[in-house]
């Protein structure tokens, strides 16, 4: 079966595994596997852009939101916001800020983003971030890693097996497979963000 759907997917992992008693946990592995693609990947694939009002201190940042890539306030000349600890954001405001103004710097507060100073005004804020990767299920049928790295998929999601496995010689050879596949996907993306066409200048003569 092909392996581009959350079905065809779940029986690829059945037939691997060889284990009656494991498919109704097939979906566990699926999700544990997800989990650790959101820890481990960053790649173009998952840059989302939001763009909002910015007019208070703190404000929440998307649901699907794992890392911050660039965050700008659309300001004439643009602002690109300077990411800062929690600790400095305290001696920034204390220290070298007004009480408002034009943002300048962010911070991450538990489930917030803060900017710094504290706005003044109502400012346009664009957020350029790496987004959680859409699970799959029996709605959400595909998305763009299983379409671009079932065997990504499929191996993190067999390696989820592993307490259930334990000493299977098998273990080793989808580990290794599972770091070749991550391995394999990152460097496509560095290679993708570099531009490989060579500049050809004139040759002046005399």
């Amino acid at each position: 079966m092909a392996l581009d759907t959350f079905s065809g997917l779940k029986t690829t992992i059945a037939d691997y595994l060889n284990r009656d008693d494991l498919t109704a946990s097939i979906p566990t592995f699926i999700t544990l596997a997800e989990a650790k693609f959101n820890r481990k990947l960053r790649t173009r694939q998952m840059v989302k852009r939001a763009t909002a009002p910015v007019d208070t201190q703190y404000f929440a940042y998307p649901s699907d939101y794992l890392e911050t890539k660039t965050f700008k306030v659309n300001t004439n000349p643009i602002t690109v916001l300077e990411f800062v600890t929690e600790e400095y954001a305290d001696t920034l405001r204390s220290s070298r800020f007004p009480a408002t103004g034009k943002p300048q710097y962010f911070s991450i507060v538990g489930n917030q983003l803060e900017v710094i100073p504290t706005p003044d005004a109502e400012y346009t804020a664009e957020l350029s971030y790496y987004a959680k990767i859409t699970a799959l299920s029996d709605t959400n049928t595909s998305n763009w890693l299983l379409a671009y790295a079932p065997d990504l998929y499929l191996y993190g999601a067999l390696l989820e097996a592993t307490p259930y496995l334990k000493d299977d010689e098998r273990l080793a050879v989808w580990g290794q497979l599972y770091i070749a596949s991550m391995e394999d996907i990152v460097v496509a993306d560095q290679r993708a963000s570099v531009a490989t066409t060579p500049i050809v200048r004139a040759r002046t003569l005399g």
